[in-house]
Order: C-alpha cells, then structure tokens, then sequence
C-alpha cells in the first residue's frame, strides 16, 4: 500500500507541475515573450489547453464572471494541496 501512496502523490505533483507551468506560459504568452504563431509554442500551449479544460471547464461554469481574472487554475492548485494534506495526514492507513 505504501506504493500506492507514492503513486498518488507523485500524480499530484505532476498534475500540479503541468497547471504551474500552464501559468506561467499563459503569462508569458499575454506578455509577448512568447508568439503563438510559433510551431512549438502554438502545439505545447494546445496540449496543456486540452489537458486542462475538462478540469477547468466545470469550476470555470461554477465560478462567477471575474472580467478577466481566471480563478480555475488557482482552485485547481489549492484542491491538490487539500487533497495532499489529507493524504498525508492519514498516511498510516497505507501501510
């Protein structure tokens, strides 16, 4: 049980990794620092788009029209470390 345990966590770890990273792109992309009309750029930011929106897509309807603040990815992020503190704290029930 102790693997799976592992397994877990580094999956939140992952997916946590994968919404930072779409942060910071999405920064970098409003900024101008990065063209979509790059190959590269366009297909990473296309594949972290279709990784994320059925997650985003949900809180996004549940949330209220902020403008342009888009408030998923910081649910998203603070859901993983709900989820890692209550797996860590209950550690014990995997061994």
């Amino acid at each position: 049980m102790t693997s799976l345990f592992q397994i877990i966590m580094m999956l939140l770890s992952v997916a946590q990794t994968i919404i930072i990273v779409h942060i910071i792109m999405s920064w970098l992309i409003q900024f101008g620092v990065l063209n979509l009309g790059q190959p590269i750029v366009a297909q990473i930011w296309d594949g972290l788009n279709r990784l994320l929106e059925p997650i985003y897509g949900p809180i996004r309807r549940a949330l209220p029209q902020m403008g342009g603040l888009d408030l998923a990815p910081l649910i998203v992020i603070l859901g993983i470390f709900v989820l890692r503190t209550v797996l860590i704290n209950n550690a014990p029930a995997f061994y």
